[in-house]
């Protein structure tokens, strides 16, 4: 279920990171990005994930940091 939201919001599958340990730490940081948004009760990754690249603060705010 993971590996389908990491395509569905950030196209995982069309990634261009090949080589080496990068696409096992572009894939962790995803799942961090997936789980934070799923501790705070959102439904929609990806509607939510859009809407936090508007505004930089806006993950911290989620997070209870600001």
């Amino acid at each position: 279920m993971v590996h389908h939201v990491r395509d569905i919001a950030y196209a995982e599958d069309a990634s261009r990171v090949r080589t080496g340990t990068a696409p096992r730490a572009m894939a962790s940081l995803r799942n961090l990005a997936i789980g934070t948004l799923r501790l705070t009760d959102q439904t929609n990754i990806a509607a939510r994930l859009r809407h936090h690249t508007r505004d930089a603060s806006r993950p911290l705010i989620t997070l209870g940091i600001l």
